[in-house]
């Protein structure tokens, strides 16, 4: 009974501690909020005008898990989310009942069934493609569906190997991102694409030039296959990137090319590409160098101004093409851009592609110069519409970001990545396993195929890159659907059919 007293007045003593801890606390941001300039809300309500932050915090928690509906979270909704996630367990990835996706919305593709579709014996299957017929290597490209340039910094080295594994597994190609070619990209010996930003991170010379003898080097590795010019991203473009000094350490400066400690500040274009002309220089000069297919990257605001350069390929011959043009959307995503850029400036992918396609068809370029589509395409009706527009390839990078665990916090630019695959934070990364992930990743993406394929074969034809924009429907405004060559048609229409 003693003790039980003792204990008792020990409990007391506490509460009455931490009681008195609380308004001690309270008191002392009273004071602070009371005399802080920069909050208003704070000012005028101390203490109580806190919680409007953390409740701001914690809604968008809220909203993802409790409140919003399978279709409506941006920038991907839960119902995109799922089925990556079953995508990646490697097993079948059927519904039940019915579909919960509004086929009203304007704008919802509507692929259209064949009357008599091929048996089942005559299922579809993707064929390779060559990319860069007159390069000296060529590349034939097993997959429709690859990964899009994440570079070694903006996500985590396990992020990196378990991509790079995945890729190799599943037979697809990964884009390195401007940050240069790292260790850990070669990690499970898949190809490679190697993207060169306007700072040509790992191709560089002292001054900030395109090195002839490091891009002659790096096209000696037997993994690296194409090289792309990265010209603008959808999330960002015309902005550059600066990389402050104390994220450049040893590893970073040799892979990069850049002094140790240092900011390296990417400028907002490539300064030796000022027109067309130049641009079409730049590739025939890296592909001479390297032997390989060379192509760019961009995002359009109008196919009127691309025009010439399709003009000016035709006047110098179709040799000084590039192998490929990776279109990407203004909806693109990346680890930090400026709001207004990310939101307002460039034109979706679902607008671009089809005019940069057509542009390339009408100057009869379409076996010369293969389309890639990228932005926001992560699932199979996306990679499905994609081709029905015109498009060879389809890239995706927040697709594999969720085959690794992405949950969508929204913290990329933070360096709290949950997940940890936009961290540098050894903690966070030890929760990424590579081992794990690795074969997630080669699931999502031969799913993915797979169920591309399984549309074709749905829509009468026999292979996914058949497809033709008749062969899918735009819900239109009213609720009704158009065929998607009447609402664009294909330039060349007729041999289309």
């Amino acid at each position: 009974m003693i003790y039980v007293m003792q204990i008792l007045q020990v409990l007391a003593l506490l509460f009455v501690l931490m009681l008195g801890a609380v308004v001690l606390m309270a008191m002392l941001f009273y004071v602070l909020d009371k005399t802080q300039p920069g909050d208003a809300i704070r000012r005028n309500y101390p203490v109580i005008g806190r919680f409007r932050g953390l409740f701001t915090k914690l809604g968008e928690f809220f909203r993802q898990y409790f409140f919003a509906m399978d279709r409506e979270e941006m920038p991907f909704n839960r119902a995109q989310r799922d089925w990556v996630s079953h995508a990646t367990k490697g097993k079948g990835n059927t519904i039940a009942f019915g579909s919960t996706r509004n086929l009203g919305v304007p704008g919802t593709p509507i692929f259209v069934p064949a009357v008599f579709p091929p048996l089942d014996d005559q299922f579809s299957v993707t064929a390779p493609m060559l990319i860069g017929p007159t390069a000296a290597i060529p590349y034939r490209a097993k997959s429709i569906f690859n990964i899009s340039g994440m570079s070694y910094g903006a996500i985590s080295r396990p992020a990196v190997e378990a991509l790079s594994r995945g890729a190799a597994k599943a037979g697809i190609w990964l884009n390195t991102g401007e940050g240069g070619l790292s260790p850990f990209h070669l990690t499970g010996g898949c190809d490679l694409v190697y993207q060169i930003g306007t700072a040509k991170y790992g191709v560089r010379d002292e001054d900030g030039n395109l090195s002839d003898e490091k891009l002659r080097k790096m096209s000696e590795n037997p993994h690296i296959k194409m090289f792309e010019l990265k010209l603008a991203q959808g999330a960002k473009p015309g902005k550059g990137g600066i990389l402050p000094g104390e994220k450049v350490s040893a590893e970073i400066a040799e892979i990069r090319g850049i002094k140790l400690g240092q900011d390296s500040i990417s400028p907002n274009r490539h300064a030796d590409i000022n027109d067309y002309g130049e641009l079409l220089d730049v590739i025939c000069h890296i592909r001479k160098v390297t032997g390989r297919p060379v192509g760019f990257k961009t995002v359009i605001g109008s196919s009127e101004a691309w025009e010439p350069l399709f003009q000016l390929i035709n006047e110098r011959g179709p040799d000084c093409a590039p192998d490929f043009i990776a279109i990407d959307g203004g909806e693109g995503g990346t680890g930090a851009a400026p709001m207004p850029l990310m939101d307002l400036v460039g034109m979706p992918i679902r607008d671009a592609l089809p005019r940069m396609v057509d542009l390339r068809d009408r100057y009869g370029l379409k076996e010369r110069i293969r389309m890639i589509a990228a932005g926001k395409l992560i699932n199979p009706g996306d990679v499905a519409w994609a081709l029905c527009a015109g498009a060879d390839f389809v890239a995706s990078a927040r697709g594999f970001m969720f085959s690794l665990g992405c949950i969508q916090a929204l913290k990329c630019n933070r360096n709290t990545c949950p997940t940890g695959i936009t961290t540098h934070d050894k903690r966070l990364q030890a929760g990424l396993v590579v081992e794990d992930k690795y074969v997630k990743v080669a699931h999502y993406a031969t799913s993915v195929i797979k169920e591309v394929e399984t549309i074709a074969h749905s829509v009468g034809v026999g292979e996914p890159r058949l497809m033709r924009r008749r062969h899918v429907r735009i819900v239109q405004a009213d609720g009704t659907s158009t065929p998607f060559n009447k609402i664009r048609p294909s330039y060349n229409a007729d041999a289309a059919l």
